[in-house]
């Protein structure tokens, strides 16, 4: 693939602490996507904040603040693991669709695409500067809006499965499924706003371990690839 978008999410970067940051995971990731930016793929990412906030288990702070806490959440996610790919030699830039003083730039597709021509990663804080709105749909929109060729899934698990392994031991690991079938069997990959994007925009993704050595590197190149191909 020419150029992907990357999901990392924060709950898989925090590694078995479960919060914050592992910087060892962190690291790895970097490596990764210097190996692939090295080779010629133009990379975007995506980081979730649940290793920071879950504002939707409260119910004593108002759903829009709990969004906003959450995006701001995403903001310091890429700000740190921004950092770590610098040390490892990379050049990135940080865009938010809000203005956040000096650290980040407001989002624009020309400027964004220009970035990674350039061989810049760049990351896309703050989801989609909205309430009511993932960060699943802000992964499917930029990767829409950049034209990526696919969207990387980086997760605490290997894949989609028929039942949530950690509960059912007999759960099934799928190869490939469509996006049709995500939202008919109600799996749960990525919100139905999401999944609907990607159904309209024949957008695929590629659902892996974030844990696995070369994960990233076998989705995008599709070689030795151990997850679930979501076709769309």
């Amino acid at each position: 693939m020419k150029r992907i978008l990357l999901k990392l999410s924060g709950e898989a970067l925090a590694g078995e602490k479960k919060r914050g940051f592992d910087e060892a995971t962190c690291e790895k990731v970097a490596l990764e996507v210097k190996a692939l930016c090295d080779a010629g793929t133009e990379v975007a990412i995506v980081i979730g904040g649940g290793n920071f906030w879950r504002g939707r288990t409260s119910e004593k702070i108002d759903r829009t603040k709990a969004d906003q806490i959450g995006m701001l959440a995403t903001v310091m996610n890429c700000i740190y693991v921004s950092e770590i790919m610098r040390s490892v030699g990379l050049e990135t830039e940080i865009m938010t669709p809000f203005t956040v003083g000096a650290f980040t730039t407001l989002f624009s597709k020309d400027a964004a695409v220009a970035a990674l021509s350039a061989g810049k990663i760049v990351f896309f804080a703050g989801g989609t500067g909205h309430p009511y709105f993932s960060t699943d749909t802000a992964t499917v929109l930029r990767a829409i809006e950049i034209e990526a060729d696919g969207i990387l899934l980086a997760k605490a698990i290997d894949g989609v499965y028929n039942a949530d392994p950690a509960k059912d031991p007999s759960a099934v690991r799928y190869d490939s499924l469509s996006i049709n079938e995500v939202v008919d069997k109600q799996l749960g990959v990525i919100d139905l706003t999401a999944s609907i994007l990607c159904m309209e925009n024949h957008m695929p993704m590629y659902v892996f371990a974030l844990a696995e050595e070369g994960g990233i590197l076998h989705a995008a190149e599709g070689k030795d690839f151990n997850g679930t191909v979501i076709t769309a």
